[in-house]
């Protein structure tokens, strides 16, 4: 019967029936295709050894560019950074500005001892140095920096510029304040800036300014500071 159906069907010479057979001409199966029971499936395609080892060497050599753009980072002869620094004045703390307590009656409301030149010029030695600031490296959501004098952060900058092979060129501060008047304590507090920074009180320079009575420095409800510093490689 089978014989029979299959002797039929390609004796026939329907016109219609030789139009559907020559419309889809037989195409032997490519090398990527594979017959299982009739149907014809794609071979699942792999690396060749060749192109396998193209990738790892490409991956190689972005690892190699990598380190040695960081190898090759040319190190800067000298480093500028400025630091900026504001605290609210209020009744019953003390007023510390660069290490020294200064008679006065109100001080620094802040979560450390508030002291806004060292804060200030942490800040200008951190920026020098391309790090993140003071806030961060010393987050006041942080208790064990809760009334913490400010010298330990000094300390810490200084150790991260030596590190890095810098010491100071020379620094700039300018205090803004309306009251109480610095003069008297100028010297003091640029000696212990000193001492503290390991620098040579020659290149220390500190300038105070009021603030002609201008919102809230004007008004003895606050005191900021700013910090200009040059870092030279050692």
């Amino acid at each position: 019967m089978a014989m029979a159906t299959c002797t039929q069907l390609s004796s026939s010479s329907s016109p219609l029936f030789h139009l559907q057979i020559t419309k889809k001409p037989f195409l032997l199966p490519s090398p990527a295709t594979i017959s299982v029971h009739g149907f014809s499936t794609l071979r699942p395609k792999s690396l060749s050894l060749s192109h396998r080892s193209s990738v790892s060497a490409s991956a190689a050599s972005s690892s190699v560019d990598v380190t040695e753009q960081k190898k090759s980072t040319r190190t800067l002869p000298f480093r500028v950074g400025h630091g900026f620094d504001l605290h609210r004045l209020e009744p019953g703390y003390p007023l510390i500005i660069g290490g020294i307590d200064i008679p006065h009656d109100r001080g620094c409301e802040a979560h450390s001892d508030g002291d806004v030149l060292l804060h200030c010029v942490v800040d200008a030695i951190l920026g020098a140095l391309g790090l993140p600031d003071i806030g961060q490296i010393f987050p006041d959501s942080d208790p064990k920096w809760k009334g913490a004098a400010s010298s330990v952060f000094i300390k810490e900058a200084v150790r991260l510029m030596d590190e890095a092979g810098y010491e100071i060129g020379n620094l700039d501060a300018t205090l803004i304040l309306q009251r109480p008047k610095i003069s008297p304590h100028k010297e003091t507090i640029r000696s212990n800036l000193s001492k503290l920074l390991g620098a040579d009180p020659s290149v220390v320079n500190l300038k105070a300014k009021t603030h002609e009575k201008v919102d809230s420095l004007g008004e003895n409800r606050s005191i900021a500071a700013h910090t200009v510093i040059l870092l030279m490689k050692k």
